[in-house]
C-alpha cells in the first residue's frame, strides 16, 4: 500500500507543478510578460520539482528511495518559496533600495561565480519589484508563493508518509501483518 500511495503523491505533485509551470509560461508567451531574474529562478525550481516528481513516479522507489525523493522535492519547494518570498518582499521596498538594472541569468552565469550570481539575483532589481499583472488582487510573485506553499504542503505529506508509513510483511500463510 505504501508504494501505491507514494507513487500517486509523486504523480499528483508532478501534475500540480506542470499546471503552475503552464500558467507561468502562458503569462510569459501568451500575454507577453517578460520574467525577471527571480521569476526565472522560480521557474527553474518549479521545473526541477516537476522533473524529480516525475522521475520518482516512474521509478517507483521503495521506502528509502521514497524518503530521498520526498526530501528532495521538499527542498525544491522550499527553495522556490524562498525565491518567491524574496520577490514579494522586494515589491514592498522603496525603489531606491533596489538595483536599477541587471544582466540576464545567462550572462551572470558566465561572468560570476555561483555565490556571486545568487547574491546578485537575490539582491533584487527594479524589474522584479514592479507589479505587471494581478489575479484576485495578488501579484504574480504572491501567486507563486502560494503555489510553492501548496507544493511544500504536498511534499510534507510525502515526507511524513515516507518516514511514518507502516511496513507490512507477508507470512507463510499468505496473510499480511503490520509491524
Amino acid at each position: 500500500m505504501f508504494l501505491a500511495c507514494s507513487r500517486f503523491m509523486f504523480l499528483m505533485a508532478f501534475f500540480a507543478s506542470a499546471l503552475v509551470l503552464g500558467a507561468s509560461l502562458y503569462l510569459e508567451y501568451g500575454h507577453g510578460l517578460e520574467p525577471c531574474s527571480l521569476c526565472k529562478v522560480q521557474q527553474y525550481f518549479l521545473q526541477a520539482f516537476g522533473l524529480v516528481s516525475l522521475v520518482a513516479y516512474v521509478h517507483g522507489p521503495q521506502k528509502m528511495g521514497s524518503r530521498i525523493y520526498s526530501l528532495l522535492v521538499m527542498a525544491l519547494a522550499l527553495g522556490g518559496a524562498a525565491s518567491a518570498t524574496k520577490q514579494v518582499l522586494s515589491q514592498r521596498l522603496p525603489l531606491e533600495q533596489l538595483m536599477f538594472c541587471q544582466p540576464d541569468l545567462a550572462r551572470l552565469w558566465h561572468n560570476l561565480s555561483l555565490g556571486e550570481m545568487l547574491a546578485s539575483v537575490y539582491r533584487g532589481t527594479e524589474a522584479s519589484a514592479q507589479v505587471h499583472w494581478t489575479l484576485f488582487d495578488l501579484s504574480i510573485p504572491e501567486l507563486s508563493l502560494l503555489a510553492f506553499a501548496g507544493l511544500a504542503v504536498l511534499s510534507s505529506f510525502q515526507v511524513m508518509g515516507s518516514f511514518f508509513a507502516r511496513s507490512s510483511t507477508i507470512t507463510a500463510t499468505g496473510s499480511s501483518t503490520a509491524y
